[in-house]
């Protein structure tokens, strides 16, 4: 299998190490590296279960990459466990902050494997050996001092540094995060668009206000313009209608409705009750019963 470009430490180290004989050499257990420059020399592996021999590995000498495998060539220089813990590293320091506080520790760092040059190292809040934990991405300018089991920066907390991969507490409060800005964002879109309108009318009705009917008029609603057309065209109607029978129109024709009920006779006929005058003419040629 090709080599990538750059590879991660851990995935480095996970790996069995199988020489071009064919032989194993063990799992790699510690980076081989110069932390002043940054920069991965090799790695070292544990060829036994048993005993404090180790082997180290240089990193031009790996071949390939498998499944669960490292290829290299050559053969591995012997020495012991003493050695090996004197050897300087910065994995599994404690990232300290700007106000001397921990802000977490270094788990793992990005290899560029033709160089050996670290690209970056990633941090980890909490244990980096808990599965689906977080990573932030610091790259090696941001160090400000090394010294044996620490790094300084000058960050005040982990959110200052580019999020590398997410856990899923933390890809939780991250798009809860988003969300609440969208809703946010939404929110005032619509308030200024209400404000807008709310604007819009307020600006007519003033104008409305203060336009005048005419020189000397009170102010009248807008309606009354359209009531006294609907009933100058009623009363128009009405009028043509009578002319067109030739009759005037009776000025009240429901008065006699509501009269008392005394008065409903009509006035040109007597009252049959009253008896006629006897001194009346009874040749008048008018009949006081018609």
């Amino acid at each position: 299998m090709a080599l990538p470009d750059q590879l991660l430490l851990s995935d480095l180290l996970r790996r069995q190490v199988r020489c071009e004989q064919g032989h194993e050499h063990g799992m790699g257990v510690l980076a081989w590296m110069h932390p002043p420059v940054h920069r991965l020399l090799g790695w070292i592996s544990k060829p036994s279960h048993l005993g404090s021999k180790r082997l180290a590995w240089r990193l031009n000498q790996l071949r390939g990459l498998g499944e669960q495998e490292l290829f290299v060539q050559g053969e591995g220089a012997d020495t012991d466990l003493l050695t090996v813990e004197r050897l300087p590293t910065l994995i599994d320091a404690a990232l300290i902050g700007q106000q001397g506080q921990v802000l977490g520790s270094v788990a793992d760092a990005a290899v560029e494997l033709s160089s050996g040059r670290i690209l970056h190292y990633l941090v980890a809040r909490s244990d980096p050996r808990l599965p689906g934990s977080s990573r932030w991405r610091l790259s090696p300018d941001r160090l400000l001092d090394q010294q044996p089991g620490q790094v300084v920066t000058a960050l005040t907390q982990l959110d200052e540094l580019p999020l590398a991969r997410a856990s899923v507490r933390q890809e939780f409060l991250r798009r809860s995060r988003r969300w609440r800005d969208q809703i946010g964002e939404e929110t005032s879109r619509l308030r200024d668009q209400f404000q807008e309108v709310g604007g819009r009318f307020e600006e007519r009705l003033e104008g409305w206000l203060e336009e005048p009917d005419g020189p000397d008029s009170p102010r009248r609603s807008p309606y009354a313009d359209s009531h006294s057309s609907a009933d100058s065209y009623s009363s128009a109607n009405s009028h043509g209608a009578w002319e067109a029978w030739g009759e005037d129109p009776d000025p009240d024709p429901y008065g006699r409705r509501y009269d008392p009920p005394g008065d409903r006779r009509s006035r040109s006929r007597p009252d049959p009750r009253q008896r006629p005058d006897p001194g009346q003419d009874q040749d008048s040629d008018e009949d006081p019963w018609i």
